[in-house]
């Protein structure tokens, strides 16, 4: 496989009245063979959140767990003593590791919340569980790739138990920019939250996913103003 493209359309629905869920690979009730992930990329899932709703206490267990609000904030609570509202401009990261319970609701009594919950193998199984949150300056994703999480424990990015990265860029109309692995041998995931672009020859509109293997060096080109999630993950355990 050297390029996957999944349409914003052809992705699974869940829909429970509290929660609408699209999911990008199989997940739940939704299930398809051919879209198990993408390397060690495992969940992908745009969830928005009816107001004071959410996810009650439930298990995790050796899965690096990354949550982005795009709209609203969501109040999270752990078995590890965490208690914290995250909100648009921020992210999330749970190592689950040798295991935790967590919940995570819509902060507000009045407006849905909408985020991206993310799904990576880990790189070490059974670690102590770990918890990161950080807010990001939107100002370092105009026209550049922002890292977000990374593999390095650094103050700029918040640390996933893989050899992984996640960046966000926000381009203007018209613009370019070129995405160069972190490493060689991994993959790179594009989804586009808003707006349209040419990755590779494809073009892609909001929520569309496109997967590349191949390359080394990929040119975005931006047809209007766009909002582009990176994830770069290994292809194989």
């Amino acid at each position: 496989m050297k390029q996957v493209l999944h349409k914003a359309d052809s992705r699974g629905l869940a829909d429970c009245g509290w929660l609408l869920s699209r999911h990008t690979f199989s997940f739940a009730d939704y299930y398809d063979p051919e879209r198990m992930g993408f390397g060690l990329l495992r969940v992908l899932n745009d969830d928005i959140v009816k107001p004071a709703m959410g996810f009650g206490t439930h298990p995790h267990e050796n899965m690096e767990i990354v949550s982005i609000p795009l709209s609203g904030s969501l109040r999270h609570q752990d078995s590890m003593g965490n208690k914290h509202v995250i909100a648009a401009g921020e992210v999330q990261v749970m190592s689950a590791g040798s295991g935790i319970t967590h919940s995570e609701y819509n902060n507000s009594e009045q407006e849905e919340v909408n985020f991206l919950q993310i799904w990576v193998h880990p790189k070490e199984r059974n670690i102590a569980p770990r918890y990161g949150q950080l807010r990001f300056d939107p100002h370092g994703q105009k026209n550049r790739f922002q890292i977000l999480v990374a593999p390095e424990k650094n103050a700029e990015a918040i640390w996933i138990n893989q050899d992984a990265w996640f960046s966000l860029a926000m381009l203007d109309v018209g613009s370019e920019l070129c995405y160069r692995k972190q490493r060689l041998e991994n993959g790179v995931y594009f989804f586009v939250i808003s707006g349209a672009l040419t990755i590779a020859g494809q073009s892609l509109e909001a929520r569309d996913g496109l997967g590349i293997c191949s390359d080394d060096e990929l040119i975005v080109q931006a047809a209007g103003p766009v909002e582009l999630l990176v994830i770069e993950v290994p292809m194989n355990r």
